[in-house]
């Protein structure tokens, strides 16, 4: 991966346009496995940047031994996440005392990331991006991710399921998988097997919400 070096200056630039899509703010390791899910959400969305010693607000007051807190990180992420975070860390000093550190995400190679229940297992939750928020992802969404890694176009062929689909489609600017699965009169599977293949077909997008998840029309 491209390591990239940072300065305050371009910290601070950064920190004011606030939290979004690719970067979350932390003061502390306090809560390593929170840290830990929002770096598997990085990776399962576009990448992205997480500033340890950075207040909530956006300012940039640092934390006191930083090289413990990144100690502390460093574990849950070699413990709790699968497959391996792709990563680079950089730590910038205030003064004596506080210190920043930036990590780096890239977003995976083999999807999804996935954050484990405890370092002995790999069963575990799925996180995405959305937003300034780390959403854990259905297992529509989860499918999604695995299958668009193989970069395969996705042949359908077109029925009486995805026609049913445009049509709610062109009267509504969203639909759910409950609302597809009863307008169509398909159980909740066949549904979601419909709504997968559209997606990875790029005919409909999904945008994943903390309910159920938003299908729009291309």
């Amino acid at each position: 991966m491209t390591i990239e070096f940072w300065s305050l200056q371009r910290l601070n630039e950064m920190t004011k346009k606030g939290e979004g899509v690719r970067l979350e703010f932390k003061k502390k390791a306090n809560f390593p496995d929170k840290i830990a899910k929002e770096l598997v959400a990085f990776a399962n969305t576009q990448g992205g940047i997480l500033l340890l010693g950075v207040d909530d607000d956006g300012t940039v007051s640092g934390t006191r031994d930083i090289e413990g807190e990144v100690f502390v990180l460093e574990q849950a992420i070699d413990s709790l996440i699968w497959p391996r975070l792709n990563y680079s860390l950089q730590t910038l000093k205030l003064n004596e005392k506080k210190g920043i550190a930036v990590l780096q995400v890239e977003k995976g190679d083999k999807l999804p990331l996935q954050l484990r229940d405890s370092p002995d297992t790999r069963a575990g939750k799925v996180y995405v991006r959305v937003g300034e928020q780390s959403l854990q992802a259905s297992k529509e969404m989860r499918e999604i991710l695995r299958r668009r890694v193989k970069a395969k176009d996705t042949q359908f062929t077109f029925g009486e399921k995805e026609r049913k689909l445009m049509e709610l489609l062109e009267s509504n600017s969203a639909i759910t998988l409950t609302e597809y699965a009863k307008a169509a009169n398909l159980s909740n599977f066949m549904a979601s097997r419909t709504l997968i293949k559209l997606v990875l077909s790029n005919v409909v997008e999904i945008q994943p919400e903390e309910g159920q998840d938003l299908y729009f029309r291309k």
